[in-house]
C-alpha cells in the first residue's frame, strides 16, 4: 500500500502504490499485473510436461505425448528452420501466384479461411442466436494488419498515422526478406497498405459489432448473389466445405460485403495478388527463419506495442503448442497442477453468487415484476463449468512431425477449422469448451447460457483455498460475478436463458436499462489513461457492466456468507476493507502506451486502473468501508452512481 495516497482519493493508487513504483514491465511484455504473472507463472509447469513428452522414450506414434513433444521439438529446431529459408510456403505463394483472374479469389479465400490466414472476410461456427438448437456459418468483415480501422481512417492522430506508415514499411521489408525486388516491394506495400484502407473504410466500428441484433442477417445461399454480385460464391462454399452442409447462413455485416463488390471490381489483380501474398507471409512469419520471426516481432512487438524484447524461444514454442495441442496439454496440466479440493471449493463459491444473484434480482427497485420473472428464469437455467472439461478433445487424427513446423501449425489449424465444420448438422455440443484448463481467464457464453472458469484462474491473487473469506469473495467472487453479469449486460440481456436473441424485458424496464447504461458510458468515456486518449465508454459498457454488477453481487454473497455475524477485523482491517482490497488488488497492473492505445481502439474493458476505481465508486458499502465523503477525489453523488443488478 502506498499511504501518500488517500483511499478516498485514488483506491487504485493507494492499494497499488508501492507496487506501482517497485515494478518494472518485464522487457518481454507489453503489460504486467495479476493476470500475466500467473499466466507467465504458468509456462515453466507447462514448459515442463511440454518437454517430459519430448524426451520419453517410450511415447507411441500418434499418441498425445508424441504430437506434444513433436511439434514444440518442430519450434525449437532453429537450425533446420534456418536451413528451410521460405520453402515450407512455397506451395501457398504459388497457389496466389496461380490466380489467373478476380474469378479465383472466391476459392482462394476460401482456402484461406481454411488454413487461418487473414482474408477479407472468414466465417464461424456457432449457435445460431435465434435458434440455439441449431449451429450455423457465420460470415464476418476480416481482412486487416492492423487492430482497428481507425489506424487507417484518422491521419490527423500523429501516433496512429506514424504506426500506418510504419506499417506499410513492414510489409515492404517481409515481401523484400521474400525475395521480392525492394522496389516492387515498396509498391506492393503501398498498394497493400491502400486496399487495406478501402477495407477499413467499409468495416462496420468496433461499437456496432457489439450490437447482435443488428449483425443477425439470415440469408438464403442462393440470395448470396444480391450482396456480392458477380462473385464465385458456388466455389467458395465449395471449398470451404459449407455447400450440402447449410442452406443459409448469417452475413454479421451485409453493408461490407456489398462494398466488396466494388474493391472486387476497382482493384487490380495484382494488387490482390500482393495482398494474398502477404497475408501468406504474415500469417507464417512466426514459424520461419530468424529473419521473418525477428521482423515480425520488429512491427507487431516493438513498433505497436512498445515491447523492447522478444519472448524467448521456449516461450513461443510454448504458446504455440499450447495453440494446436490446447486440451492434450490440458488434461496433463490438470493432472499435475489442480487439486480437487479447489474444484469443490469453488463449486461452492458459485453456487453462493447465484443465490446472491437470485436474491439482487427479487429486491431490485426499479425492475417489473414481469420481467424479474423472466430474469429469474434465465438465471435458472445457467450452466457451470469448473476447472477442465468433462470430455477431452481428440487429436489422433492430426499428424504432427518433428521437422515440419509450418506443416505442424497449418495441419493444426485446419483441424481445428475440420472440426468446427463437422458441428453443421449435428446436435449442439454441450460439453465443449471454450477455454483450455491451462488459460488464466474465465468466459460467459450468451448462446449456451454457461459460466466457465478454467483450472489455472483458480490460484492467487484470484482465489485461495486457505485466504479469509473476505479476500476471496473480492477477488474470484468479483470474477465469477463478473460472468454471470455478463448474461444481464447490454448483450447478453438480449439472449434468454436458452441461448435465443428475445426481448424479454417489458417496454419501461429498457428504458430504465438504457438510461442506467448511458450513465456508465458517460463515466468512463470521462476516464484518459494515455494523454489525448479517452477510454469509450460505449465499447467498454458491456465490461462495464459486468464489472459493477459482478462486485456488487460477490458484496451481497459475502454478506449472506457471513450469516448475520460480524466480519473479523484482521491486521486493523475490517472485512469489507479486505473485500475491496482483495477486488482492488487483481487490477494491479503496468502497461506500455503503445500497447494501452491498441487496447483503447480494439479491446472491450477499461484500462485495469479504471476497472478497480471505476468500480468501486458506484458501491455504496464502499463509502461506508474507507469514509469517502464529499470533496473525496473517489467520491460520486448518489444519483451519479450506477446501480444495475
Amino acid at each position: 500500500m502506498d499511504p501518500s495516497v488517500r483511499a478516498q482519493d485514488d483506491f487504485f493508487a493507494n492499494l497499488n502504490g508501492k507496487w506501482l513504483a517497485s515494478t518494472a514491465i518485464p522487457a518481454d511484455k507489453a503489460s504486467w499485473g495479476a493476470f500475466e504473472k500467473l499466466d507467465d507463472d504458468t509456462k515453466p509447469q507447462l514448459r515442463a510436461i511440454i518437454e517430459a513428452a519430448a524426451a520419453d522414450t517410450n511415447r507411441a506414434p500418434g499418441s498425445d505425448a508424441q504430437r506434444i513433444g513433436d511439434f514444440y521439438a518442430s519450434y525449437m529446431d532453429e537450425a533446420r528452420l534456418e536451413q528451410l529459408g521460405l520453402a515450407p510456403l512455397r506451395a501457398e505463394l504459388d497457389r496466389v501466384a496461380a490466380l489467373s483472374g478476380k474469378q479465383d479469389i472466391a476459392a482462394l479465400i476460401a482456402h484461406f479461411n481454411r488454413l487461418g490466414f487473414t482474408a477479407p472476410y472468414a466465417y464461424g461456427v456457432h449457435q445460431d442466436n435465434k435458434d440455439s438448437t441449431k449451429y450455423v456459418a457465420d460470415l464476418y468483415q476480416d481482412g486487416l494488419g492492423l487492430p482497428d480501422r481507425d489506424y487507417y481512417l484518422k491521419p490527423h492522430d500523429a501516433k496512429l498515422a506514424s504506426t500506418l506508415a510504419k506499417y506499410q514499411q513492414h510489409v515492404a521489408r517481409m515481401l523484400a526478406l521474400a525475395g521480392h525486388g525492394q522496389a516492387q516491394a515498396t509498391d506492393e506495400a503501398r498498394a497493400i497498405v491502400a486496399l487495406e484502407t478501402a477495407m477499413a473504410k467499409i468495416q462496420w466500428t468496433k461499437v456496432e459489432l457489439r450490437d447482435p441484433v443488428k449483425a443477425y442477417n439470415k440469408v438464403a445461399l442462393d440470395k448470396l448473389p444480391a450482396l456480392l454480385p458477380g462473385y464465385d460464391w458456388s466455389g467458395y462454399l465449395q471449398q470451404t466445405g459449407l455447400a450440402g452442409k447449410v442452406d443459409y447462413v448469417i452475413v454479421s455485416q451485409p453493408s461490407y460485403l456489398k462494398g466488396m463488390a466494388r474493391l472486387l471490381e476497382q482493384t487490380p489483380l495484382a494488387t490482390w495478388q500482393a495482398y494474398f501474398r502477404w497475408q501468406v507471409i504474415h500469417a507464417n512469419a512466426p514459424y520461419l527463419s530468424q529473419a521473418f520471426a525477428a521482423e515480425n516481432f520488429a512491427f507487431y512487438g516493438k513498433v505497436l506495442s512498445d515491447v523492447p524484447e522478444q519472448q524467448p524461444r521456449w516461450k513461443r514454442a510454448v504458446n504455440a503448442t499450447d495453440n494446436a495441442l490446447g486440451e492434450s496439454l490440458g488434461k496433463l496440466y490438470v493432472a499435475q497442477h489442480f487439486p480437487p479440493e479447489r474444484k469443490a471449493r469453488m463449486e461452492q463459491l458459485v453456487a453462493n453468487l447465484l443465490a446472491a444473484y437470485q436474491q439482487s434480482i427479487a429486491t431490485l427497485d426499479w425492475m417489473s415484476s414481469a420481467t424479474k420473472e423472466q430474469a429469474q428464469a434465465k438465471l435458472a437455467k445457467f450452466t457451470t463449468k469448473i476447472g477442465y472439461p468433462n470430455k477431452w478433445r481428440d487429436y489422433a487424427k492430426l499428424v504432427v512431425t518433428r521437422d515440419d513446423l509450418v506443416g505442424n501449425v497449418l495441419r493444426a489449424t485446419e483441424f481445428a477449422y475440420e472440426r468446427q465444420l463437422a458441428k453443421l448438422g449435428q446436435p449442439i455440443d454441450r460439453e465443449e469448451w471454450g477455454m483450455t484448463p491451462q488459460t488464466v481467464n474465465a468466459y460467459y457464453n450468451p448462446e449456451m447460457n454457461e459460466i466457465v472458469f478454467p483450472a489455472a484462474i483458480l490460484q492467487p491473487p484470484f482465489f485461495d483455498a486457505d485466504a479469509d473469506d473476505a479476500v476471496n469473495y473480492g477477488a474470484i467472487g468479483a470474477v465469477i460475478g463478473h460472468e454471470i453479469s455478463h448474461g444481464f449486460d447490454d448483450q447478453g440481456a438480449q439472449y434468454d436463458g436458452d441461448g435465443n436473441l428475445r426481448d424479454w424485458w417489458t417496454a419501461a424496464d429498457h428504458k430504465q436499462f438504457a438510461a442506467k447504461s448511458k450513465m456508465l458510458v458517460q463515466q468512463y468515456s470521462a476516464f484518459s489513461p494515455v494523454k489525448g486518449y479517452h477510454v469509450n465508454g460505449a465499447l467498454t459498457l458491456g465490461e462495464n457492466i459486468a464489472d459493477n454488477s459482478g462486485i456488487a453481487i460477490a458484496y451481497k454473497a459475502y454478506q449472506i456468507a457471513l450469516a448475520g455475524q460480524p466480519a473479523p477485523v484482521i491486521d486493523g482491517l475490517t472485512g469489507d476493507q479486505r473485500f475491496y482490497m482483495g477486488f482492488g488488488q487483481v487490477w494491479r497492473s503496468k502497461i506500455r502506451d503503445a500497447q494501452q492505445i491498441v487496447y483503447l481502439k480494439s479491446d472491450p474493458h477499461s484500462p485495469d486502473r479504471f476497472r478497480a476505481n471505476g468500480t468501486v465508486r458506484n458501491q455504496a458499502p464502499f463509502y461506508a468501508a474507507f469514509g469517502v465523503k464529499p470533496g473525496d477525489k473517489m467520491y460520486l453523488p448518489p444519483k451519479q452512481r450506477v446501480s444495475m443488478w
